[in-house]
């Protein structure tokens, strides 16, 4: 059974950094792909950034050069190191795995099925 569980959401004024976790569990982790989502109020989910097994990624265009994905394997973790944060980065986020056959870099929550509880990253 995979678990997800976000942390490290918080409210931080805009040029701030946040720097959310993933603990994963009961996933083969680093053998397929993980990603990063975000929802903000009366929006749709979207991706932010993908991470697959060999350590590739990409981001997409709004968070481009401010946020970083990164995994620890040996810890089961998945990182987002988020700088120069504006208020449009305010939403939920949410840490997820692709889907058996999914598009890793999609950024497509269709792509994507287990999902943690999300974590609120407030930026103002």
């Amino acid at each position: 059974h995979v678990q997800l569980v976000e942390s490290g959401g918080g409210s931080v004024q805009a040029g701030g950094s946040l720097r959310l976790s993933c603990a994963v569990s009961g996933y083969t982790y680093g053998g397929f792909c993980m990603g990063w989502f975000r929802q903000a109020p009366g929006k749709e989910r979207e991706g932010v950034a993908p991470f697959d097994k060999d350590g590739d990624t990409t981001y997409a265009d709004s968070v481009k050069g401010r946020f970083t994905i990164s995994q620890d394997n040996a810890k089961n973790m998945l990182y987002l190191e988020m700088n120069s944060l504006k208020p449009e980065d305010t939403a939920m986020y949410y840490c997820a795995t692709v889907n058996s056959g999914g598009n890793c870099y999609s950024l497509s929550t269709l792509d994507f099925g287990y999902w943690g509880q999300g974590t609120q990253v407030t930026v103002s």
